[in-house]
């Protein structure tokens, strides 16, 4: 009995190959094909396992529906969904935490919001370049599905972590902050661009903001994150020349 489904969530080979490897061992089917180009997964069943059961043996990143009953608005606007999301996207969560209060600390006995989002800022930049450099090709493959510069000029996902190891340096040893400043409002302007349009697609993308060490989901929050530095760079660059 062969049987198409459709699968929200793949966005490498080694994603593909982790779910039809998963598929492979399940003992209620004799063989599994998965497709990242087409979504698609068709399964050869000894015995027909319910859709529910699927689900339950294959990540909770990944979605899956059958192929006749698949439709993309009902599967984003699914509360389970995005209540699994949120949990996926808790270390974002965690990390920015962790942030917020070493700036807070840092700054504590003499407060200065400026000072503050420098550090922030700087924290910012150098903690998120670790989880990209510690997979570059990884990261390459990711961010080049969504940053139109990215998209355009290949070697910008190379060099981009490195970019962000500068530019956190600059933040926190207070070195020309005007142009580190610049730099962050031209390069997370033009990443917010490729956020927002696969927003908008709804398209099923890894966010590479780190990495894909936490294979994190393109979501909301992705774009929350950029927003938030942006919007610390502008206030910043209308302080500094106003």
């Amino acid at each position: 009995m062969n049987t198409r489904y459709h699968i929200e969530g793949m966005t490498c080979e080694g994603c593909r190959s982790g779910v039809e490897n998963i598929l492979n061992a399940i003992p209620e089917i004799s063989g599994a094909e998965v497709s990242l180009e087409s979504k698609e997964a068709i399964i050869v069943f000894k015995q027909k396992l319910t859709i529910e059961a699927l689900i339950e043996a294959i990540p909770a990143k990944y979605i899956i529906t059958e192929k006749e009953n698949y439709d993309l608005n009902t599967i984003y606007d699914n509360p389970v969904l995005e209540k699994s999301e949120v949990r996926q996207l808790f270390p974002l969560f965690l990390i920015f935490g962790y942030i917020t209060s070493a700036s807070v600390l840092i700054n504590y006995s003499s407060w200065n919001i400026d000072d503050f989002m420098m550090d922030f800022m700087g924290l910012f930049y150098v903690v998120f370049s670790f989880f990209k450099i510690l997979d570059l090709k990884g990261f390459f493959k990711s961010f080049a599905m969504y940053d139109p510069l990215a998209k355009q000029f290949p070697f910008y996902s190379w060099l981009y972590p490195f970019i962000e190891v500068g530019l956190g340096l600059m933040f926190l040893m207070r070195f020309n902050v005007n142009i580190a400043l610049i730099t962050t409002v031209l390069i997370l302007g033009i990443t917010t661009v490729g956020v927002t349009k696969v927003l908008i697609d709804k398209k099923s993308i890894q966010c590479a903001c780190l990495g894909i060490a936490l294979k994190l989901p393109m979501t909301k929050a992705t774009f929350i994150e950029n927003a938030i530095m942006l919007g610390m760079a502008f206030w910043m660059l209308v302080t500094m020349y106003l």
